[in-house]
């Protein structure tokens, strides 16, 4: 199929990126367009003009200090072959493994799938299980989202019509425990439930703090406030408690039904998986500070 008619426009600033998309109502912004070009093709998507940001300078790159940071434009496949991600942000290279294949990695964006907000994509659960932030261009400035706010329903985020991602910033790991899995039909097909793991422990390991995001269960990629209390004060790796969380995991979240899965299965699915990704955390080396 082809899509249907639209403007085709190639700012050569962040100024005019932004003032490029205040003046097209309906407008989308074109990065490594892997998500949104199919849907277009299949006219799931009519947007009135692409904005094109793939040549600005300054969105694209890979920095790591005292936390990460991933410009919105580099390259999916750049950041999974980074050294310095995979000893000290290792959740982010396991995400990033399941999403596409090595020909779509190579063109999709890191910023791009997460300002898509497809629900079942796996970078943005990624995201809120490491408490990841935002920097969000706009006219007159920037403002700083964190994920947890960023992730609205399907492909919905809270970027305005003339707002777009520029970097995201994450914190380091500081020697957390983590684990990443998915259910799918088969490797690169959409997920049909999975989770996001982190386990921060004190020196005793007990959990002091945790996250368990979610994605592939409902309109957006969502932390299960349930299963994060109830890990508080058991030990990393304990079984009893993995698998209660994953009873719970799903408790207070509207869990979605489709042409794929039922509710009962995902909500059985992700029971399962969850308890898996607690385990796996446990013996997982942890990120490096």
């Amino acid at each position: 199929m082809k899509p249907a008619q639209f403007d085709y426009l190639r700012p050569g600033s962040l100024a005019e990126a932004i003032e490029a998309l205040g003046a097209n109502p309906d407008s989308k912004v074109l990065a490594g367009g892997q998500s949104l070009i199919p849907m277009m093709n299949m006219r799931l998507a009519r947007p009135s003009a692409l904005v094109d940001i793939g040549r600005i300078d300054g969105l694209a790159g890979i920095s790591a200090n005292g936390s990460l940071r991933v410009g919105a434009t580099t390259r999916q496949a750049e950041v999974l072959a980074d050294a310095t991600v995979q000893r000290r942000w290792p959740l982010i290279t396991a995400a990033l493994r399941h999403v596409g294949h090595p020909a779509t990695r190579a063109r999709g964006t890191f910023g791009g799938s997460i300002a898509h907000a497809e629900p079942a994509a796996e970078l943005p659960a990624a995201m809120l299980a490491l408490d990841a932030a935002f920097t969000v261009h706009r006219p007159g400035g920037t403002r700083t989202v964190a994920a947890t706010d960023f992730f609205l329903g399907h492909y919905t985020t809270v970027l305005a019509e003339d707002e777009l991602l520029g970097h995201v910033d994450v914190p380091a790991l500081g020697g957390s425990h983590w684990a990443f899995a998915e259910v799918a039909r088969r490797h690169g097909d959409y997920a049909l439930t999975g989770v996001a793991v982190r386990l921060t422990p004190d020196a005793d390991g007990v959990v002091t703090d945790a996250r368990v995001a979610l994605f592939a269960v409902s309109s957006r990629p969502v932390r299960s406030a349930a299963a994060e209390r109830l890990l508080v004060g058991t030990r990393v790796g304990d079984a009893e408690a993995a698998t209660a969380a994953g009873k719970v995991a799903l408790d207070d979240i509207e869990v979605a039904e489709d042409s794929f899965v039922s509710a009962t299965y995902r909500t059985e699915a992700t029971a399962a998986i969850v308890r898996r990704a607690l385990l796996e955390a446990a013996t997982n080396p942890k990120g490096e500070n």
